[in-house]
């Protein structure tokens, strides 16, 4: 019961905490210390304002339905059809899946942006002068390739449970393929789209860099809420406040209807005999072939166009000037003060191993503890998934930037944010770990003498270390990736790679994001092979 106090006092410190200040600064009026509504009526009265949720909404929307009309059909072809090299063509959606979206947007820019290598060549082609990827068309775009993945990945994992009797029963009673997939596969599989689509959902909502680089004239909520707090010129604490108590509030309405929905289409599968992909020949085949491969090549370009364009030589990081050089590198990798890379490892690795530490004890807890204290930690714990990483950096700053709790501009309130963003996952895994594994095992050791902690430490944490430290590092990459937090909290000295990526791309030095973009690509690639390694598989699916 003392570890279960513990952990629910850093919890209640670090996350309800400073939810509370966000809500109590969104109704306070700074000069008469009263409580008003007047930041929400000025939301609500100013279309400039409120446009920006119904810009996030149709963003968001537009994205989510994209990604599952994408994701479904991928993951569907991927395990009934034999696809020639599916286990790199596996790899490389993973690896799209873990690159910030904002890189792929600052990619796009590269290409079809109103000077893009692309756009120059189809204004040529046809004598014409094209705006651009920028607006609506483009963040969708880079939202939909950059979340497709996530669906992709949580589908073919319920693929995997699928009893495959009930598709060929379906198929000799004359359904065809197309209508296969909505009266038998979509049904079966609905939990796992909803879910999917919830954590697509919101990651698009969430997310600023790229609607902050592509967006132009189309802004969206998140955008606001920077620019409010951030602003030098006109920002307004308090306003920006209430504009996160409106992002919580349907962030947490969203997160209700989605289990609602989740628990009325719930269904018990065994596979007793799993889908297996066949080789197909033909038009069919033909044409799934050519679906999955266009989408990949889509999802990768970012990744291509980086680390293609890290090797340009290039006018102080800037303009290319034709041909190729390691300038990009010299200014950034070799640099004389590149803590951004450092920092980045740092902070992810400490981060990691909180991660891990408390993620495994709160899963022990909510499990073989369960109580009254111990259902509100992991209730608690779920909050950081569904509130945007941005409030969360604000929150904090409201809540740490005095003492006796001054932490703000330290290395140490990076960590935290890191360690509690990326908590939830961490926590139900290893939750799904445990509950595997019998409870007997920890009785016999208890019954010849072991003390509870000692048997927990010496039984169960060995049991459950391999699929926690293969979570652990695909946390990892999420963690070094992370954005939204980190352009609220860091300072000079706290700068990491999302960050610098962030601010070259702002400043234009094309050359200098570049080279940190591959640097971030490499490092989630040798992740993603050391995941591989440890857990003996050759696919990732959720």
């Amino acid at each position: 019961m003392t570890f279960t106090f513990i952990i629910l006092a850093i919890f209640i410190l670090f996350i309800i905490y400073p939810l509370v200040l966000v809500l109590y600064k969104s109704f306070l009026d700074p000069i008469s210390n009263k409580i008003t509504l007047s930041y929400f009526i000025k939301f609500f009265s100013k279309k400039f304002y409120w446009s920006t949720l119904v810009n996030s909404f149709k963003v968001t929307i537009c994205a989510t339905f994209l990604s599952v009309a994408i994701g479904l059909p991928m993951a569907y072809i991927m395990r009934s059809i034999k696809i020639s090299g599916s286990g790199i063509l596996d790899i490389l959606i993973v690896i799209s899946y873990l690159s910030p979206p904002f890189i792929g947007a600052y990619a796009w820019i590269q290409l079809l942006g109103r000077n893009g290598a692309l756009t120059k060549i189809l204004n040529s082609m046809f004598h014409t002068k094209l705006n651009g990827i920028y607006g609506f068309a483009g963040i969708v775009l880079v939202f939909t390739l950059q979340s497709y993945p996530l669906v992709y990945m949580y589908i073919s994992g319920a693929l995997k449970n699928l009893d495959n009797s009930l598709n060929e029963a379906a198929e000799s009673l004359g359904c065809t393929g197309v209508k296969r997939i909505f009266t038998i596969i979509m049904p079966l599989v609905m939990p796992t789209i909803f879910a999917s689509s919830l954590l697509v959902f919101m990651r698009v909502f969430a997310d600023f860099g790229t609607p902050m680089l592509i967006g132009e004239g189309f802004k969206t909520i998140p955008v606001l809420i920077y620019n409010q707090f951030m602003s030098e010129v006109g920002g307004d604490d308090g306003f920006a406040a209430a504009l996160c108590v409106i992002v919580i509030t349907v962030a947490i309405l969203l997160f209700f209807i989605q289990r609602f929905f989740a628990n009325r289409n719930t269904y018990s599968m065994t596979a007793l005999k799993p889908m297996i992909a066949k080789k197909t020949t033909g038009i069919k085949n033909f044409f799934a072939h050519l679906f999955v491969y266009f989408v990949v090549l889509l999802s990768i370009i970012p990744q291509v166009v980086v680390i293609y364009t890290s090797f340009l030589n290039n006018n102080g990081g800037q303009v290319f000037t034709g041909g190729f050089s390691l300038k990009s590198y010299k200014a950034t990798l070799f640099a004389k003060d590149n803590s951004v890379i450092m920092n980045t490892y740092i902070f992810g690795l400490m981060a990691i191993v909180i991660i891990v530490i408390l993620g495994v004890l709160i899963s022990y807890l909510t499990v073989r503890k369960r109580n009254l204290f111990t259902s509100l930690l992991d209730t608690i714990t779920m909050f950081p998934y569904i509130i945007p990483g941005s409030v969360l950096g604000i929150a904090f700053l409201f809540a740490f930037s005095r003492k006796p709790l001054l932490l703000s501009g330290t290395a140490l309130i990076m960590i935290i944010a890191f360690s509690i963003r990326r908590m939830p996952y961490t926590i139900r895994s290893s939750t799904a770990i445990i509950g595997q594994i019998s409870p007997s095992v920890e009785e016999a050791a208890i019954s010849l003498g072991a003390s509870e902690i000692k048997s927990f430490a010496k039984i169960t944490v060995p049991m459950m270390m391999p699929g926690v430290l293969s979570g652990a590092i695909m946390s990892w990459v999420t963690v070094i990736s992370e954005l939204s937090s980190s352009i609220i909290l860091y300072t000079t000295g706290t700068q990491t790679l999302t960050v610098s990526i962030y601010t070259e791309v702002i400043r234009g030095n094309y050359g200098n994001a570049s080279a940190y973009s591959t640097i971030l690509t490499l490092t989630a690639i040798l992740s993603l092979l050391l995941f591989f390694k440890l857990s003996g598989k050759r696919e990732i699916s959720i």
